[in-house]
């Protein structure tokens, strides 16, 4: 697609004012798809006769590349369709009408002879339009085999850097883990993309390009990811048998699956347990086993979801709220102060350099791991729960194994 030049309001304006058969007003507009902007030229009766139902004959596929040019006085405004519009209308034009000649195509989408040439192989090569030429009406039209069906194009239409951000998405889905599982569902996905972007793409090297560092991660057995995806699309009950880690002990249970979380490179499972009969979340790599019973799940709504699972700190549940206040020193402050640590966290940059953040949180657990990583160059100001307590129970167990270890050496 060619660069849209905008020019300034009143360059603009004095270039429609020039020729007094154009109207003096211009209108732009941006359209809804980011990255795209379309402008609308409104120039006066004769300019709209050329230009019928601009925005309902290309729909919000179209792109109007409207370009005013102070050079000439006798340069007129030029209108561009992205090879989206013009597909799309070529496919539509077919349809509608049973055959269509080459020369009405290119009156209709206004290009070159060599630019339709190459959105009819695309439309055959890449996307696999059943358009075939026929000599005896001089016309394009859908081959015998189509005939008579209702044939489509595909519903969601990518520009050429949308479809290299995929790939970059299947890279980031494939190295989640799982052995594998999400990234060999996709590869027809992928595959479909490598052939519309063509050989001649880079694809390979970008992919070369992408490195996900998965550190401490807990890979899923494929059959558990499976079962589990499953069951929360089609809305199953599921019987586990799971290992709870801090006990040591294996139970069993009934769940409705709600929804998937990945955190800090491991899968859990946000679940309605039918035994405790309450939001529970599971770590699906401690799941020694899962099947279907066959009864539908349970839906919980997912607000209720979110608000019962999502208000502790880190991959713990909701629960009663506590806050706790940290002060990080001028050097600890340069990193931290970009970091989130919560969506609800309140921080605040002091004028020395130090920098105050307040948590909320409901399990000490992981904050106090978290905060014990800055060991050195944070305070713990205030704390109206438990992990002051944790953070300075394990510093000093830290410190009397590293004395130990001392005086053994």
């Amino acid at each position: 697609m060619r660069k849209i030049v905008a020019a300034p309001a009143a360059m603009a304006h004095a270039a429609l004012v020039s020729d007094p058969a154009l109207n003096r007003h211009a209108i732009l507009w941006r359209g809804r798809r980011r990255g795209l902007i379309a402008g609308v030229i409104a120039i006066g009766d004769r300019m709209r006769k050329k230009m019928p139902d601009l925005h309902g004959t290309m729909r919000s596929n179209l792109v109007v590349a409207a370009t005013v040019s102070d050079a000439s006085s006798d340069e007129r405004l030029k209108t561009q369709m992205t090879k989206t519009a013009r597909v799309y209308k070529i496919e539509m034009l077919i349809r509608n009408r049973g055959h269509v000649s080459f020369q009405t195509l290119q009156d209709e989408l206004e290009v070159s002879p060599a630019t339709l040439k190459r959105d009819l192989d695309y439309l055959r090569d890449r996307l696999g339009a059943p358009i075939e030429y026929d000599r005896s009406l001089n016309g394009y039209r859908f081959g015998k085999e189509y005939r008579g069906q209702r044939h489509e194009l595909p519903g969601l239409w990518f520009s050429e850097p949308e479809l290299f951000s995929l790939l970059m998405i299947n890279q980031l889905l494939g190295d989640l883990g799982s052995e594998g599982v999400i990234s060999r569902h996709l590869q027809p996905l992928l595959d479909r993309i490598h052939q519309m972007l063509g050989k001649d793409s880079d694809i390979k090297v970008l992919l070369k390009r992408v490195k996900i560092i998965g550190l401490a991660r807990r890979p899923v057995p494929s059959q558990v990811f499976e079962m589990i995806g499953e069951a929360l699309l089609k809305r199953r009950r599921l019987h586990l048998r799971y290992l709870t880690r801090g006990r040591g002990v294996a139970s069993e249970r009934d769940v409705s699956p709600q929804r998937l979380v990945h955190y800090r490179h491991t899968w859990y499972l946000d679940a309605w347990c039918h035994s405790r009969e309450r939001l529970l979340r599971f770590a699906l790599d401690a799941i020694e086993d899962a099947t279907d019973t066959g009864a539908r799940a349970t839906d919980v709504p997912l607000k209720q979801v979110e608000s019962e699972m999502d208000g502790g700190y880190g991959i713990y549940a909701g629960g009663r709220v506590d806050w706790v206040t940290l002060m990080f020193s001028p050097q600890a402050a340069r990193w931290v102060s970009h970091e989130e640590w919560h969506p609800d966290q309140k921080g605040q940059l002091h004028a020395d350099g130090r920098y105050q953040l307040a948590i909320p949180y409901s399990d000490p657990t992981e904050l106090a791991m978290d905060i014990l990583r800055h060991a050195g160059e944070v305070s713990i100001v205030s704390d109206t729960g438990k992990v002051a307590e944790i953070v300075r129970s394990r510093t000093r167990t830290a410190w009397e194994m590293l004395s130990a270890q001392a005086n053994a050496g």
